[in-house]
């Protein structure tokens, strides 16, 4: 089976030496790889920038913008069975990218942004029928309210939940505490190693196909 995953974070340019980005490590994406990877399937991992290394043996597609990363996910689209929307794509990019850096000249700059393009969304309508796709949710609040919404309005199988509220997990750390919505009801899970939770991950995906 071919897997095609997104990971970390992305960079939306301002000009050449600054972006817009977040706080995510690329930690649960790259376990979710090395993962699918020991269980002998075909690993495509489209990575925004990220300090980690590709787990041996997984095709790695280095991207910076949520534009890239939406370019990189339909190019391979075709070929995945199982597609896990695990990076954290920036909802917004700046309207207009200066060639030059900006120079500081009064106290206050304003930015215009525009949406990007929702990955998950978008390739979630052309779903083929041998396709199995898992999207992700970091949520502040209303977490199973807003996960429930994504997993119709993104026409995903189930949705990884992750809340802010659990210290220690999501951005940045180690570990991680899930819950996965789907159709049929949700599954909680106790705090754990990211390594662990993608085997959760794995587990629940190989049973719904």
């Amino acid at each position: 089976m071919t897997v095609l995953i997104t990971a970390g974070p992305t960079y939306e340019p301002i000009d050449p030496v600054r972006f817009i980005g977040n706080h995510s490590s690329g930690k649960m994406g790259y376990a979710l790889a090395e993962e699918a990877k020991l269980r002998g399937h075909k690993v495509i991992l489209i990575s925004g920038p990220t300090h980690l290394n590709a787990p041996k043996g997984v095709t790695l597609v280095k991207v910076q913008s949520a534009a890239q990363m939406f370019a990189a996910v339909e190019q391979h689209f075709d070929q995945a069975e199982l597609l896990i929307f695990a990076a954290a794509v920036a909802d917004y990019t700046p309207k207009v990218v200066s060639d030059t850096k900006i120079k500081k000249k009064s106290d206050e700059f304003t930015i215009e942004l525009v949406k990007t393009v929702d990955i998950a969304k978008t390739i979630g309508q052309q779903k083929k029928p041998n396709q199995l796709m898992v999207g992700f949710a970091l949520e502040t609040d209303n977490e199973l309210e807003n996960a429930q919404k994504k997993l119709a309005s993104k026409n995903m199988d189930f949705i990884v939940l992750n809340s802010t509220r659990n210290k220690g997990t999501a951005f940045g750390f180690d570990d991680n505490q899930i819950t996965i919505v789907s159709k049929s009801g949700t599954t909680e899970f106790g705090k754990k190693p990211k390594t662990e939770v993608a085997k959760d991950i794995l587990d629940f995906a190989a049973q719904l196909r």
